[in-house]
């Protein structure tokens, strides 16, 4: 199958129409250094952040003044170097654009380790109330090769077997090796042709909803438990982060956190401990299921459940004892995973089509069969299913991979909007320049005009001026620490 990371640069050179693309890297190099307006065009680029493929606008921006209606700015994209400008494409994936995805990285661990410790506008005193950080895993749909380890950190071996069966296709269903973190074969079932692969896509594809009865089944229990125990209105918030197995199936990395409600309306410390929310996530998970429509493949439908491995853990203060979670490694933890997608399962970032189906359903490999499965289970007309489809290049799950309950923190919007008022009110273009005047009122009329960077020589320069501004920022936040 084709690599991600030459899918991931694809769109880095785009061809005009004027032999850009077929020149050497080293006249576009100099065509574009040798330009009066280079200068001009380079700080032009700084706006995208060192995209890897940014977003071409064109159009007006105005800024005005909302106390006199004056125009205070007028800029024209015809004006500039490319007669567009550059924006991140804001792709939250690391395969296709790294530096857009370190962005959302970063903004995924302030929103998950404010519900932990408290800030942007959620009180502080969250801090002590019980969380409890839960992995739901999928079922098995058959053997595969996998790794795990010893006590001692030695790595044991895959599936051992003093009298090894062998399956209906003759293939024998153990493994004594003992496979390295870089083995190919993880994930990978023993024997293909037993794999239920049209159960593993369908459980993607309904994954989400299982989430979502899932957080339902937890707050009833947890009432029940409440009312039994003569505590009032408890509430439970939650921020989850999907991620990819080698096998390719998903699962789930979530926290929860419960809450109460005090007179005032704040977040107030409930009576139940974390025991018993962790009580409350095993009895459903091991209880919880739900049935598919029917389909041709399977006329009573698929039973939708968690798998047996449900690991859960305290989350600790950092001023508690050890033996515990602390709530900044786990926010930490689940931010790295908000920009992976299926690029850790060997599969492609954009959308399968009757016309490459073919190629990357190849029945020969592991990932192939999945993007079959669901490609041939999308046919039948039932929603729930039509979108297997659609969602082939992701085995499947149509879920976000990223989300939380509304009470649990605050929101991506909320966070870019406060940079986005950061970088307006040090830009000098955006203010009158008078002491106590209002915030300038900004008015666009942009169109899209295209994607990615003209040439691989204007990718380069850009991409490396970004680079070294972010080293020189790092130096400087280094040396102000030290001082």
């Amino acid at each position: 199958m084709t690599s991600v990371p030459a899918l991931a640069l694809a769109p880095v050179l785009i061809d005009t129409g004027t032999g850009a693309s077929t020149r050497t890297l080293d006249a576009q190099l100099l065509d574009r250094a040798a330009r009066p307006d280079y200068h001009q065009w380079l700080a032009g680029t700084a706006a995208a952040g060192g995209c890897v493929r940014p977003v071409r606008l064109r159009g007006t921006i105005r800024d005005i003044n909302p106390a006199t209606g004056e125009i205070l700015r007028t800029l024209d994209t015809d004006t500039l170097p490319d007669r567009a400008i550059y924006t991140p494409c804001g792709d939250r994936r690391g395969s296709v654009c790294p530096a857009c995805a370190e962005t959302y990285r970063r903004d995924t661990y302030q929103l998950i380790r404010a519900g932990l410790t408290g800030g942007k506008g959620i009180p502080e005193t969250v801090a002590s109330h019980p969380c409890v950080f839960a992995t739901f895993t999928a079922p098995s749909f058959g053997p595969v090769h996998t790794r795990h380890l010893q006590p001692g950190g030695r790595a044991a071996r895959c599936r051992p077997r003093r009298k090894a069966t062998v399956c209906l296709h003759g293939r024998r269903l153990s493994c004594g090796q003992r496979h390295r973190e870089t083995d190919s074969c993880l994930g990978r079932p023993l024997c293909s042709d037993c794999y239920d692969y049209q159960a593993a896509v369908v459980w993607n594809a309904h994954a989400p909803e299982l989430w979502r009865r899932t957080t339902i089944a937890i707050r009833r229990h947890l009432a029940k438990t409440a009312r039994a125990h003569g505590i009032g209105r408890l509430q439970l918030s939650y921020a989850k982060v999907a991620e990819f197995q080698a096998r390719g199936l998903v699962h789930f990395h979530a926290i929860f956190r419960l809450d109460a409600t005090s007179p005032a309306g704040q977040l107030a410390p409930p009576a139940l401990s974390a025991d018993a929310l962790d009580a409350a996530i095993r009895a459903v998970a091991a209880s919880l299921w739900f049935a598919t429509v029917a389909h041709p493949a399977r006329s009573r439908g698929w039973d939708i459940r968690w798998g047996r491995q449900l690991d859960t853990r305290t989350i600790r203060l950092p001023a508690e004892a050890s033996g515990q979670l602390p709530n900044v490694a786990v926010a930490s933890y689940l931010a790295k995973y908000a920009t992976k997608s299926t690029e850790a399962v060997g599969t492609i970032s954009s959308r399968i089509t009757a016309a490459n189906v073919s190629y990357y359903g190849n029945p020969a490999s592991h990932q192939g069969r999945l993007i079959r499965a669901a490609w041939h289970l999308g046919s039948h007309k039932h929603p729930d299913f039509a979108a297997l489809r659609r969602w082939a290049h992701m085995l499947g799950y149509r879920g976000h991979f990223a989300t939380k309950s509304r009470r649990y923190s605050t929101t991506l919007r909320a966070l870019r909007a406060v940079r986005a008022d950061y970088r307006r009110r040090h830009n000098p273009a955006t203010a009158n320049g008078e002491p106590g005047d209002q915030a300038a009122i900004t008015i666009t009329s942009l169109e899209w005009a295209g994607r990615g960077w003209r040439t691989t020589g204007d990718a380069l320069l850009a991409l490396s001026a970004a680079a070294r501004a972010r080293d020189h920022e790092r130096v400087a936040r280094d040396e102000a620490q030290a001082a």
